[in-house]
């Protein structure tokens, strides 16, 4: 296991609880719902259906289902990440709005509470098995700040340094968790050096979370073998 120690001074209950408030008051805001999203053929109505269809799975990590989840979502010919989310949207898209809105706000506001409640020592189900909650609410918190970006929410001046502060803390700890090739280092103030292989590439924090979410330009000049082994998605 990756050293936890560099987690503890972040609550990720608390930090799942800003993220999806944030989302929130986004989706309560009358959005452009045809806003198009940084996930290509995605607008933003269609994000809020792929965060109904994360409800759907988090609700059978809670329940001890998610084999079941995933069979039944292969039996309608979901057969990877992209497939799932594609079936999901797809699902959702003729629902009113309004009321796929009230189902995310509801399913979200009873997961956060179930897992808050597990707390630092509790587990859930997931695709790899049994998982500790805490890590999963640091999961769930890095993947609904990401969405939240993709879509264009606000994130206040005075917000951004502390969000980016744990994301980059949590970043580092995914690369080490799945075993990625990748040695990334404290730099000057705001920044940090990555390396693998022969390749090096100095970046700054944000840049560093936008290559662990695969959200970096096409065109930003990362070299392609570190882009890959930074990317948490990958």
């Amino acid at each position: 296991m990756p050293d936890e120690s560099e987690l503890e001074g972040f609550d990720p209950f608390d930090l799942l609880d800003e993220e999806c408030g944030r989302l929130d008051r986004f989706f309560s805001g009358g959005p452009d719902w045809d806003r198009p999203s940084r996930c290509a053929g995605w607008r933003a109505r269609d994000m809020l259906s792929h965060l109904v269809g994360v409800e759907d799975y988090n609700r059978a990590c809670l329940d001890g289902t998610v084999a079941a989840l995933l069979e039944e979502a292969s039996k309608g010919g979901a057969l990877d990440v992209d497939s799932f989310n594609a079936a999901t949207i797809a699902r959702y898209r003729a629902e009113p709005t309004t009321d796929l809105v009230d189902r995310w706000r509801s399913a979200n506001e009873t997961f956060r509470a179930e897992m808050r409640a597990r707390g630092r020592h509790g587990t859930v189900d997931s695709s790899i098995g049994p998982y500790p909650s805490w890590l999963q609410a640091f999961h769930l918190a890095a993947e609904y700040a990401t969405h939240a970006d993709d879509i264009g929410v606000d994130v206040s001046t005075a917000e951004r340094p502390p969000r980016t502060a744990w994301r980059v803390v949590f970043g580092r700890f995914v690369l080490a968790e799945q075993e990625k090739p990748v040695s990334v280092q404290p730099g000057l103030p705001g920044r940090l050096t990555a390396r693998h292989g022969n390749h090096e590439a100095d970046l700054s924090d944000e840049e560093f979370v936008e290559a662990t979410q695969a959200r970096l330009p096409v065109d930003h000049g990362l070299p392609e073998t570190l882009r890959e082994a930074l990317s948490t998605l990958s």
